[in-house]
């Protein structure tokens, strides 16, 4: 264990990485997954089918797979070449989560009542200004249990990316066991720990969030 607190600051540097890939995933993944929702129940067949057909693809393949995807098959046909690590990493980890995001939205979507949309037609509003301001905010509020398990499950989703070289908090973690295969145990508790405060702040923000758009009600 010497090893590991000897050089806490790799500690520390891997779970501000897993951080930045969380953040970073977390976005892409709610704004690719807010246009995937907008487009499934949008009123254009084309786009309906796109995104389904994303949406089914996607969710039924593995994260490994579109890491190696993102890692070493999209460089072999001149696509994300000299691209840094974090930032293959974020598009691996958000094209794989949008679809989750997109299923939570539409999820929320068929919550609001159909006479509020049927309404905002009625007064002249095209689709796109009634999802931005009727469907899409009432159905964030609906969401967000189903959109914080997600977000929760994406976060322990980026230790996938540690087999492709990202020093994030799962490499680290099998760099010091690689090095203290006695403390592989007390290790492993750390890392664990780390992994758990990140979700718990997660898991707060979104009753937070809840409390705060139920009082405003």
């Amino acid at each position: 264990m010497e090893d590991v607190f000897s050089h806490f600051d790799l500690v520390l540097k891997a779970f501000w990485l897993t951080v930045q890939l969380a953040f970073l995933s977390g976005v892409a993944a709610l704004v690719l997954g807010t246009a995937l929702a907008a487009m499934r129940v949008g009123p254009i067949a084309v786009l309906r089918w796109v995104a389904a057909t994303y949406v089914t693809l996607v969710r039924n393949t593995p994260l490994l797979v579109m890491c190696v995807f993102v890692f070493f098959a999209a460089p072999n046909v001149g696509l994300l070449t000299g691209t840094p690590f974090l930032i293959k990493g974020t598009i691996a980890v958000s094209l794989y989560t949008a679809p989750f995001v997109a299923e939570s939205l539409r999820s929320g979507v068929n919550a609001v009542p159909l006479g509020q949309a049927e309404a905002a037609r009625a007064i002249g509003m095209t689709f796109g200004q009634n999802m931005r301001h009727v469907v899409l905010p009432q159905a964030f509020r609906a969401s967000v249990p189903p959109l914080a398990s997600t977000l929760i499950a994406m976060t322990k989703n980026t230790s996938v990316v540690a087999v492709f070289g990202l020093a994030e908090a799962t490499f680290r973690m099998r760099y010091f066991v690689n090095r203290n295969a006695d403390d592989t145990m007390l290790i492993f508790v750390i890392f664990a720990i780390g992994y758990i405060v990140l979700v718990e702040l997660i898991s707060l923000g979104a009753v937070g969030l809840e409390r705060r758009w139920k009082a405003a009600r």
